[in-house]
């Protein structure tokens, strides 16, 4: 693409996707919190304010960083360089030089990651080194795709006047996002069993940081891409360092569990935080149900009908994952784009699922999406899979603000401690259980196993 259509295209809507997530964030939180209002505000407004405030300040921030670690930021055309080793080609005639693209890098890298939108400028992402050229980069990269998402659980605490309520959902967010990423850590330095049967050393020296590197960038190592991994698919950010088809199968489990538990793990910039607050209402409704008493959540009654649009909210996207992986098994166009047979096949299907239907964009690249069955069915995927629940999200908002808030009681169910923070996890992975197990255990759990 040219510059310009980057820039004043995919650049535009990399701000208005993220402005629009934390607008509809805020229409909830003002649902909840709102006693005397009956509206849940303007979204002109919040959208502007996103963008001109927070979106826009940080990004300027971020890109100034990355064009200071090397990154390029102009409008200049490809430049050409010498090889330092010339290479042969062909017949044995000698390529000495590189033509590299050149662009404006920074300022695009800057808002997807900000944004959790992860198309990279280059095509390996940001594994490669103009996208992501030192260990600083790769860390403030890493800490674009969560930050403003965490952030967003204590505006929340501050929206509702219980700073408590905030901290207890970053906490629960924090408590999956640590446990995944010990397996994915785990795993990929690990190594390789297939490649251990071949004698292949797998053990960290001074000549190589060991583990499984298939797939990885050899200044990251396992690691750092692994971290990487877990992080962009907690968010719905979806741009890699390395390729997460060549990860061991539970390594590869873990961002394909993390998108299909909704990217509630910090999630998407606004997206994650309702997508939690929806998980929050359907905990205090579970625990009101054993107790007897009508449930309450921030001093207002969940009901029926937000029960309903709460069911729509999480079974939307599950539908589209299991619906859309389903069909691709089925239909022999679909099967004739897979790479790789049997159970890693599969994943691959799935996977491809569970990252549109869930706004990831990450993939397991055995699979070629570039057919005439997937550019459809993964499209519909993206568009029923997030404006769906969006829509159910604004109208739980619309129902919360006009309901009048009642006083705590002895039976009312505490939302800001560890009882319910445990509660509220072990809703989010029961559910997820419930929904992928089975599908999970044909693909990367069957695969682990006949490694």
């Amino acid at each position: 693409m040219s510059y310009l259509s980057q820039m004043l295209g995919l650049g535009v809507h990399n701000f208005l996707s993220a402005a629009t997530g934390m607008a509809v964030v805020v229409a909830l939180i003002r649902g909840l919190a709102r006693k005397t209002s009956t509206t849940i505000g303007n979204f002109w407004v919040d959208l502007v304010r996103s963008t001109l405030y927070i979106l826009l300040p940080l990004s300027i921030v971020l890109a100034s960083i990355l064009i200071w670690q090397g990154m390029p930021q102009t409008f200049q055309g490809s430049e050409t360089v010498q090889l330092i080793e010339p290479i042969q080609f062909g017949e044995g005639k000698p390529i000495t030089e590189q033509s590299i693209a050149l662009g404006p890098v920074a300022s695009q890298i800057a808002i997807k990651q900000l944004g959790t939108n992860g198309g990279g400028y280059y095509n390996v992402n940001s594994a490669h080194p103009l996208e992501n050229p030192t260990p600083l980069s790769n860390f403030f990269e890493m800490l674009a795709i969560l930050i403003i998402s965490g952030g967003l659980c204590f505006t929340f605490g501050r929206m509702v006047g219980d700073m408590r309520q905030g901290w207890a959902v970053f906490l629960a967010m924090l408590i999956m996002l640590l446990g995944f990423l010990a397996v994915a850590v785990y795993q990929e330095n690990a190594g390789n069993p297939a490649l251990k049967q071949l004698g292949v050393n797998q053990q960290a020296d001074v000549c190589q940081p060991g583990g499984n590197m298939e797939g990885k960038e050899v200044r990251f190592g396992p690691t750092n891409s692994a971290i990487w991994a877990t992080a962009t698919t907690a968010a719905s950010n979806g741009s890699v360092n390395s390729m997460h088809d060549s990860n061991t199968p539970l390594g590869g489990l873990v961002p394909m569990v993390l998108m299909q538990l909704g990217e509630v793990v910090f999630g998407g910039v606004g997206s994650g935080l309702y997508g939690m607050l929806i998980f929050a209402m359907v905990s205090v409704f579970i625990a009101g149900l054993m107790v007897g008493r009508t449930p309450e959540y921030l001093g207002k009654k969940i009901e029926a009908y937000e029960m309903k649009m709460a069911s729509l909210v999480l079974l939307a996207p599950i539908a589209c994952v299991l619906i859309g992986t389903a069909l691709a098994c089925v239909i022999p166009l679909a099967r004739a784009s897979v790479a790789n047979p049997g159970a890693h096949g599969f994943s691959e299907m799935l996977y491809a699922f569970s990252s549109c239907a869930n706004n990831n964009g990450s993939a397991f690249a055995g699979l070629s999406a570039d057919t005439n069955f997937y550019n459809p069915a993964l499209g519909l995927a993206m568009l029923f899979g997030r404006f769906l629940p969006m829509i159910a999200v604004l109208a739980i908002a619309g129902s919360m603000v006009t309901k009048k808030s009642v006083a705590a009681g002895p039976g009312t169910l505490p939302t800001h401690n560890g009882l319910f923070i445990a509660t509220l996890i072990a809703v989010i992975l029961i559910v997820g259980a419930l929904s992928f197990f089975p599908s999970l255990a044909l693909g990367p759990i069957v695969e682990h196993l006949m490694l």
